[in-house]
């Protein structure tokens, strides 16, 4: 007796044959969100608490970002805007034309008002590039030392200041460092960082 295979033809209705393929679908377009750029201040009651940002800022720059450090109240150099130095080629490092660390307010400086408007000029010209730069998206990271000391010796009005920064870029990260931070720059920040020098 011969055993014979019967043919089992075609699937009936509502059978899902056994080797049916899915091909995977493809994959919707996925678009990256831009990181939010945050605002942070380090503040202390002393003068020093620009060190540990400046390590910051040179990790950013060594990691590709564009980089520009605004020291608004440190002077000794006569540097100013053209003389500005670079450094990791996308570190600018800036401080203002004056032979003067300032500590003091424009009008306190000396007898001699054309030394005192000069030097008042030399913040307001680093201010005015460190603002350019940042309404212009020219930087990632702007650092911006002593700001709330410049805002309080009267060299940069706070109202302007806090403009700016209101319409700071969102992807951009904006530090401040230094004594003295204004109330009103202080709610805008997103983090504060308060150094404490302890005895």
């Amino acid at each position: 007796m011969t055993a014979r295979l019967a043919h089992p033809g075609p699937p009936k209705r509502n059978e899902v044959s056994p080797v049916a393929l899915r091909l995977p679908q493809p994959a919707r377009p996925h678009l990256m969100s831009q990181p939010e750029g945050l605002l942070q201040i380090h503040t202390a009651a002393h003068r020093g608490s620009f060190s540990g940002v400046l390590s910051q800022a040179l990790r950013a720059a060594g990691l590709g970002s564009r980089v520009l450090v605004s020291q608004l109240l440190k002077g000794g150099v006569n540097q100013g805007v053209e003389g500005s130095q670079v450094l990791c080629g996308r570190l600018r490092w800036l401080r203002p034309a004056t032979s003067l660390c300032l500590e003091a307010s424009a009008d306190q400086l000396g007898e001699d008002p054309g030394q005192a408007k000069a030097i008042g000029q030399a913040v307001r010209d680093v201010w005015s590039h460190s603002r350019a730069q940042l309404l212009e998206e020219r930087v990632d990271l702007l650092v911006l030392d002593e700001l709330g000391l410049a805002i309080a010796l009267g060299y940069l009005p706070l109202e302007e200041v806090i403009g700016t920064l209101e319409r700071r870029p969102p992807h951009l990260d904006v530090i401040v460092t230094g004594p003295s931070i204004p109330p009103p720059l202080m709610a805008m920040a997103d983090q504060v960082t308060e150094l404490r020098r302890v005895l």
